[in-house]
C-alpha cells in the first residue's frame, strides 16, 4: 500500500515500477538513478495533470541511496522533474522544475520498533514494506506530486486587483438620504 492509497486515494494505476527486493540489497547498500521514459512519462501525464494540475511532464528522474536497517531499508534521494503549467496570475504556460528530497524508511508490517528519528522526542513514520520490496517509480510519482507548485507565477508576475471606479459615494448615503426624508435625525 503507497501513501497515496492510505491517504484515501483511490487505487490508481501505477505507470511507473520500479521494485527492489530488500533482502537482495548488499550490506553496503546500493545507489540507483532512474530516469522515466518517454512512454511511462506519457501514461504518468493524465494521473498527474488529474492531482496536480500539470499540462506536460516533459522529465522525470530519481537518484536514490538504499540502506538495510534490519529488516527494513531506508531510501534517501532526490526527485527531478520539469512540468509544464499555467501561471495563476497572466494564465500563460511556464515551464517549472520540480526538485523534491526524499527521506523514507520502509519495515515489515509486523515490525514493532521504528527507527529513531532525528530528534530525540519522536519517532520518524516507518511506511510498510510490500511483499519484501520498495517501489521506487510510485515514490518517484508520489514525491513528484507533492512537490508540484499548486501557485505557479511566471517570473515577475505580479497580480494586481482590478481598480473600481471612485465615485465619491459612500455606500450607506442612500440609506443617510432615506433616513432624513422619513424624519430621523441624527441620534
Amino acid at each position: 500500500m503507497t501513501t497515496m492509497e492510505k491517504a484515501g486515494s483511490p487505487n490508481l494505476e501505477r505507470p511507473w515500477t520500479v521494485p527492489v527486493v530488500v533482502k537482495d540489497l548488499p550490506d553496503s547498500g546500493l545507489h540507483i538513478a532512474i530516469e522515466a521514459p518517454a512512454a511511462i512519462r506519457a501514461k504518468m501525464l493524465d494521473l498527474v495533470a488529474e492531482l496536480a494540475g500539470v499540462r506536460d511532464l516533459t522529465q522525470l528522474s530519481a537518484a536514490f541511496d538504499l540502506t538495510r536497517e534490519g529488516a527494513g531499508v531506508r531510501v534517501a534521494g532526490q526527485v527531478i522533474a520539469r512540468v509544464g503549467q499555467t501561471c495563476v496570475v497572466t494564465l500563460e504556460p511556464i515551464e517549472s522544475v520540480v526538485q523534491e528530497a526524499i527521506d523514507l524508511h520502509f519495515a515489515p508490517a509486523a515490525a514493532d520498533t521504528v527507527p529513531p528519528g532525528p530528534d530525540s522526542e519522536g519517532a520518524e513514520l516507518v511506511e510498510p514494506l510490500v511483499d519484501g520490496k520498495v517501489d521506487l517509480g510510485a515514490i518517484a510519482t508520489e514525491s513528484l506530486i507533492l512537490g508540484i507548485d499548486p501557485y505557479p507565477r511566471k517570473p515577475g508576475a505580479e497580480f494586481a486587483p482590478p481598480k473600481v471606479a471612485d465615485d465619491g459615494g459612500h455606500p450607506f448615503d442612500a440609506l443617510a438620504a432615506l433616513k432624513k426624508r422619513l424624519g430621523g435625525g441624527a441620534s
